[in-house]
């Protein structure tokens, strides 16, 4: 392989070696093997079908706000936070039913942070505005918000274990005088390139996790960017593949492709992993939203069965769009009463629909427990060691 395929590294002043990338595409040009070609069409293949099964869903918008806030937790976790769905989702009603961890907000910004991107592909080409604006969202008022929230950085940052040095990093990417065209090459690629939007995806993550361009939330924005270039050139109808589980329970994989890239030029075995999981992440989509839909079914037809009465299927909606809700809120959203909604979520945890998760008699929290198990880690057991090293 070509050492300097992807870059090259540059001797700093002061000692260190930091690194140069090469603008995208590859050059030499991939070379389109039979075990790549078929690792795409399964890719493509994966997120048209995935695409297909969200739109039977009653409303597929409930679906898609779910995986946000999913994403939001995994991605979040594997930059150290601990909290989970349930804080999400409690905080966003205004619900206390633990004592929340430290770091909720990080992983409430990155929620913001992926709508407002999201937003933003209406209004803006996929750039390096639109970038800092997504991550001035993630990182403002949490922890690493001294570090430049929305700016590119103008000092040298570098990627190793805790304690670790410029001299004794794993990686140091471009140096600042080299950021600025670097982030160029990058915004160009990612308008003009011809590629295939999931080649232009894998391509485009990797680089951008190569430049780092910020001082805190590379990571973050790199997995969100792989959702946002995907959503802008219209593969997918919906931001419903999210690959943070995949990499989390492939993490040295993960690692291992990066480095092969910077260090051999090794862009295939990259897209080779990537488009894997992009099959993997979409095909578990896939059951997660055949399971949904049962379930909606199911539903419905017990609150028929249950005489839940004019604020049944309603209620319903509301919590396969807000899973973890308070009479309150219900009351809001519904234009009820406090005493006919508390009935009905009654009426809804004696069936097993819901479970209240306080234990209190006042300013009780329901939690739609059905649908929420869909959507946690433990339920998506299948996607673990779903990729073998050659």
């Amino acid at each position: 392989m070509n050492s300097e395929r992807a870059g090259h590294f540059r001797q700093q002043p002061t000692g260190y070696k930091s690194f140069v990338p090469k603008p995208l595409p590859p050059d030499p040009a991939l070379r389109w093997d039979d075990s790549l070609v078929k690792a795409l069409s399964e890719a493509a293949t994966a997120l048209a079908r995935l695409d297909g099964v969200a739109s039977t869903l009653p409303n597929p918008d409930w679906f898609v706000a779910s995986y946000v806030r999913r994403e939001a937790v995994l991605s979040s976790q594997i930059e150290g936070t601990q909290s989970s769905l349930d804080d999400v989702l409690a905080h966003e009603v205004e619900a206390k039913t633990s004592e929340p961890p430290a770091d909720l907000a990080e992983t409430v910004n990155y929620v913001r942070a992926m709508r407002l991107g999201l937003s933003l592909l209406d209004q803006l080409p996929l750039s390096g505005r639109l970038i800092r604006k997504v991550h001035e969202e993630l990182m403002t008022e949490v922890r690493g918000q001294e570090r430049s929230p929305g700016e590119f950085r103008t000092t040298q940052n570098w990627i190793g274990a805790a304690g670790c040095t410029l001299t004794t990093a794993a990686f140091v990417p471009p140096a600042p005088d080299d950021l600025a065209a670097a982030v160029r090459d990058f915004e160009a690629y990612l308008n003009t390139s011809g590629d295939p939007p999931l080649v232009l995806a894998g391509l485009a993550h990797a680089q951008f996790e190569t430049i780092h361009p910020f001082l805190d939330g590379n990571g973050r924005v790199g997995r969100l960017l792989i959702t946002l270039v995907l959503v802008q050139r219209e593969l997918l109808i919906r931001p419903l593949l999210y690959l943070s589980l995949f990499l989390k329970q492939n993490r040295s994989e993960y690692y291992d492709r990066l480095d092969a890239v910077r260090m051999h030029g090794d862009w295939e075995g990259w897209l080779k992993f990537f488009l894997t999981g992009v099959t993997v992440t979409a095909n578990d989509a896939v059951r997660v939203a055949v399971q949904l839909l049962a379930l909606t079914e199911e539903h419905q037809r017990v609150a028929v069965e249950k005489n839940f009465g004019r604020y049944g299927w309603p209620l319903l909606a509301a919590l396969a769009e807000q899973p973890i809700l308070t009479v309150k809120y219900a009351v809001k959203r519904l234009g009820s009463t406090s005493a006919t909604i508390g009935r009905l979520l009654e009426q809804m945890a004696a069936v097993g629909i819901v479970e209240e998760v306080t234990g209190q008699k006042r300013n009780r929290v329901y939690r739609y427990t059905p649908f929420l198990d869909a959507l946690t880690d433990e339920a998506l057991a299948t996607a673990t060691s779903h990729v073998t090293r050659p």
